[in-house]
């Protein structure tokens, strides 16, 4: 029920849920609207976006079945354009993308628009986009650079509509800037026609209810997340953990060395009644390259990880309201707390998949029947760009490989899809050789790499893209090659990350797992994303399961007699046999 204190304005219960379920369909259609006018495969096809509501301070207050990931800066985001331009009329739209003010990193892309009823502001709708390219030295713009500058087009909270209309200095500064840029250009009007139905949703709910009744709600919205999840809170044990991570590097070899150095992100966490405190004290400090995740990229790996722990039905709605009750501290210029000009690029996803990691394993300790074990923990980005042959056009394909989610407490894990934050999909196979000069030649699951466990860990996939009649422009970001995902309660760990190339004379040889690199045409460029862990002693897995994964595929006959004591008796001598 919506808070009824006597300071609260009194709201109908019916009315509540009616107007509470508008705005978030309202989100949804958000995301529907985007995914259908989009032109890059990133956002038509794979999904990297997320839509939300924001009420008139800034606070996230529906978001469509989106990305996890944006949960903890969307706000942000929406306050900073309140901050710059509190005057803002119906006719404004707004840009920006400053990973220092909200944004995430520079290839997400954020349009904020204003919805007003008759002369009254009542709320703001906002789409974060990742465009395939944002500028820089390296097509996708995912260079291993040093400073946030290398890293392609930063824009601050920018008008980019006035009087209802394009402004055409900013248009043209931006797509000077970016590669394909009636690509961009597509992208950019697929965001605003997103907020445009937000708007038109809003005003639609004031023609209904009136400004007054539908902001009061919007306020109980918030109120009534909070309400939900330090209820789910309270029945969570009291207690204190720690869990740290260590990370393959930042891409960048520091003078003298010959390889990346790893660094380690450490988690404390403090459970108390109806709120929580994670301390990132002793976590490393910047790192050269851009694995410095800004605080707000921080929080949306913790806020995604808490949320599965306290809300595994998901009935609470994922607003600003449900983190009032977790306080989050981290030392300012920390990998976790990134300050100007630290570069940022590949933290976005990679350090807050390995928050939320730390997240679940230091939990587990708190409350070991709610967390998963270690899942993907990285985006898998591999990106291609150059100049197609067929259309002898510029081109940038950004691609995300998924692996697998942790074995959980009661069931094994999941293969190959999105981890914990990330709900994008993998581009399909058929859109991806229509739109570029590429060909998928193997896409599967990789055999042993779910941890072995009472309950197994999800299976990595392995994507291999034969590059056709040029020479491709290629970067890749992978986390997980030197540490595998862990596993708990005695569960081993999932397999590790390899990326390597096969040239065109057939030899092979390791590819970077973070940086750029020239792939001759006719070369074969193959990612083995991480697994997963296991949950439990894998001596305690039902045989009759473990014979069904070696059938299957998922796991060896070697792997099942080394990791869980063999199969035990009736087990297959061969596929063959079995089937």
């Amino acid at each position: 029920m919506p808070d009824s204190a006597p300071h609260k304005r009194p709201i109908d219960a019916a009315r509540f849920e009616v107007v509470k379920n508008s705005l978030y369909s309202a989100a949804e259609e958000m995301k529907i609207v985007l995914a259908k006018t989009a032109y890059s495969p990133v956002l038509k096809a794979s999904g990297d976006y997320s839509c939300g509501i924001f009420d008139v301070a800034g606070n996230m207050v529906a978001q469509g079945p989106d990305l996890p990931i944006h949960l903890g800066s969307m706000p942000d985001t929406v306050r900073a354009v309140i901050e710059v331009f509190p005057d803002a009329t119906p006719d404004d739209v707004f840009i920006h993308n400053d990973p220092y003010h909200g944004g995430s990193h520079l290839p997400d892309v954020n349009v904020v628009m204003p919805a007003f009823f008759g002369d009254r502001l009542i709320g703001y709708g906002c789409v974060r986009a990742h465009w395939a390219d944002i500028g820089s030295a390296t097509p996708g713009s995912y260079g291993a650079v040093t400073e946030i500058y290398g890293e392609g087009l930063r824009l601050p909270p920018i008008r980019l509509y006035r009087d209802g209309k394009l402004d055409p200095s900013v248009a043209a500064i931006i797509f000077a800037n970016v590669r394909q840029a009636s690509e961009r250009q597509g992208d950019l009007r697929a965001q605003i026609a997103a907020n445009r139905r937000a708007v038109a949703r809003l005003q639609a709910l004031c023609e209904r209810y009136g400004a007054d009744e539908l902001l009061c709600i919007m306020d109980a919205v918030l109120d009534y997340s909070e309400t939900m999840m330090r209820a789910a809170l309270r029945r969570i044990p009291d207690g204190d953990a720690t869990f740290e991570e260590v990370l393959d590097g930042d891409g960048v070899i520091a003078p003298g060395a010959t390889e990346d150095e790893t660094f380690t992100i450490r988690g404390t966490i403090c459970k108390r009644g109806d709120g929580i405190t994670i301390d990132f004290t002793g976590t490393d400090m910047r790192v050269a390259g851009p694995m410095n995740a800004p605080a707000t990229v921080t929080a949306s790996g913790v806020f995604g990880a808490l949320k599965m722990i306290a809300d595994p039905q998901n009935r609470i709605p994922p607003n600003s309201g449900a983190w009032r009750p977790i306080t989050i501290h981290s030392v300012p210029g920390s990998v976790v707390h990134a300050q100007p000009p630290a570069p940022v690029v590949y933290a976005n996803h990679e350090i807050s998949l390995r928050v939320s990691d730390i997240i679940l394993g230091a939990m587990h300790q708190i409350t070991p029947d709610r967390a998963v074990a270690g899942s993907q923990g990285t985006g898998g980005v591999v990106i291609f760009g150059g100049r197609d042959y067929r259309t002898d056009s510029v081109y940038v394909s950004y691609e995300v490989t998924k692996g697998g989610v942790g074995a959980r407490p009661t069931k094994d894990g999941i293969n190959a899809i999105a981890g914990p934050l990330a709900n994008q999909m993998n581009t399909p196979v058929e859109i991806l050789e229509m739109s570029f000069p590429l060909r998928v030649e193997e896409y599967s699951l990789v055999p042993d790499t779910g941890g072995a466990g009472r309950y197994r860990g999800g299976t990595a996939a392995r994507r291999s893209w034969r590059i056709l009649n040029h020479d491709a422009q290629c970067t890749t970001c992978c986390e997980r090659t030197v540490t595998a995902p862990p596993g708990l309660a005695g569960g081993l760990a999932g397999g590790a990350a390899r990326i390597w190339i096969t040239l065109p004379d057939g030899t092979s040889r390791p590819v970077t797992s973070k940086g750029a690199f020239i792939a001759p045409s006719g070369s074969l460029l193959t990612i083995d994303v991480p697994g997963s862990g296991g949950f439990g002693p894998p001596a305690e897995r039902d045989r009759a399961v473990l014979r069904e994964d070696v059938i299957d595929g998922y796991v060896s006959r070697e792997s099942a007699d080394r990791d869980y004591g063999g199969l035990g008796s009736g087990g297959p001598q061969s596929e063959g046999e079995q089937r």
